[in-house]
């Protein structure tokens, strides 16, 4: 089915921004992208989600081996004892001393989940064959798995980021690729007035993922 995807500025990556653009979805891959006005008009049969802020490119999120193996995501049953922040250092290590796989699947698991919700269609690999379960996982989510930049991002202290934007890069550097015509249809919305609100310490909240053309994440 036909979505087109619309907002009041889109930032294809590699190409200029589109003031009060759309991009159209066609199974999992982009069919056109440009103002909505003239989209709407090539496509009236198709059907329209409206979103405020902007779209951009799916994001990489280069820590993502760390987020799914050193951290523990906690089931929103656990948060009156643990939180809902992912444990990190000691307190990751106190419960990985008693974590049997099935503890360990649902953490992985809601890691994942918790990506897509920041934007992330794209995670930094390889994910080998050392850990199985791990790539499997990651194959079943339908994130798209990369070869980390190079040179690599400057990796911050602490715990990591489900936020790929706290790593310091900007969104042509962030971006899991380019919005291009053909190209696969991942992306994500922010409720943010421009590409300058991505960036620093304030808000920038993803109301929509779409991850090969599926609504993955939608905020509620």
């Amino acid at each position: 089915m036909l979505t087109i995807h619309a907002a009041p500025l889109v930032l294809p990556v590699g190409a200029a921004a589109v003031a009060d653009g759309a991009v159209v979805v066609d199974g999992d891959r982009i069919a056109a992208i440009g103002p909505y006005e003239e989209v709407a008009a090539a496509y009236p049969a198709a059907r329209v989600r409206r979103w405020p802020g902007l779209i951009a490119p799916g994001l990489r999120q280069d820590r993502a081996r760390e987020l799914l193996t050193r951290c523990y995501h906690p089931d929103p049953r656990e948060a009156d004892e643990l939180g809902e922040l992912p444990l990190w250092g000691e307190d990751f290590e106190r419960l990985a001393a008693t974590m049997d796989a099935t503890r360990r699947a649902g953490s992985v698991r809601r890691g994942l989940q918790r990506m897509l919700r920041h934007g992330t269609t794209h995670v930094a690999g390889p994910f080998g064959a050392d850990d199985p379960a791990l790539r499997t996982a990651v194959a079943r989510s339908g994130l798209v798995v990369q070869v980390a930049p190079s040179p690599p991002l400057p990796v911050r202290e602490g715990v990591p980021d489900l936020d790929p934007f706290v790593a310091g890069g900007d969104l042509a550097r962030t971006a899991g690729g380019p919005l291009t015509v053909g190209g696969r249809a991942d992306l994500a919305v922010f409720d943010v007035p421009d590409e300058a609100a991505l960036y620093g310490d304030g808000p920038r909240p993803c109301v929509a993922t779409v991850l090969a053309g599926r609504l993955v994440h939608r905020a509620r």
